[in-house]
């Protein structure tokens, strides 16, 4: 399924019709531009290629040579993000046509994606939300701690996938069957209800659902 690359905005709260408050983000989608469009014949199977943001001329001189020369053959300044969505039907698509938020309705359920924000290194509290141990007499040092890891003789070793403290967050994400609230044509925005990771100025990625119907939370 075709979708569009872009950056989220921030979060905010909206009233709808019967006077509920939803909170909803704000996605500044494209304008993308299709870089490249693969076919079955020549690749083995049928794709765009988008591009989002252009570099600028200030950073153009660290652009590399290779991606300059990739956008040139779509008479496009270099990009500095490109993503690849596979899809159906390849007509309507060529080098150079712009996508807007205008391929999404209100309603309409998307999967977005998301790098989520990056918490360094991070013990089993704040990483998997564990209670601790009692606070009381006796205790010792041992407040924040996860407790023993290890087995007995049999099998004697520590359990692969054992909670740990360890590099918490700056994973991708993906969250399915988001509802888009509203779409602002002459913004290029998305207003999706709750909320979506990663943060503010990140890179986000919002694909049309396979599913059929519209959203109805």
């Amino acid at each position: 399924m075709i979708g569009l690359l872009g950056k989220k905005v921030g979060m905010t709260q909206i009233f709808d019709e019967k006077g509920n408050c939803l909170p909803v983000t704000v996605l500044e989608m494209g304008e993308c531009r299709a870089v490249q469009v693969k076919t079955k014949e020549k690749d083995g199977y049928d794709a765009v290629q988008l591009g989002f943001a252009e570099i600028t001329k200030k950073h153009k001189k660290k652009a590399p040579k290779p991606l300059m020369g990739h956008c040139k053959k779509a008479d496009l300044k270099p990009m500095k993000y490109l993503k690849e969505f596979r899809v159906d039907d390849i007509a309507p698509y060529n080098p150079g046509k712009k996508l807007t938020v205008e391929i999404f309705e209100d309603g309409e359920q998307v999967k977005i994606s998301g790098t989520s924000k990056g918490r360094g290194f991070a013990g089993v509290f704040k990483r998997y939300g564990f209670g601790g141990q009692s606070a009381t007499r006796g205790s010792h040092e041992m407040f924040r701690h996860g407790g023993s890891i290890g087995n007995a003789t049999e099998p004697a070793r520590v359990i692969k996938g054992r909670k740990m403290p360890g590099h918490m967050g700056n994973n991708k994400v993906t969250l399915v069957n988001q509802r888009i609230y509203k779409v602002v044509k002459d913004k290029n925005l998305l207003l999706i209800v709750g909320g979506i990771p990663g943060p503010n100025g990140g890179l986000v990625e919002v694909v049309k659902s396979d599913r059929n119907g519209k959203g109805k939370n």
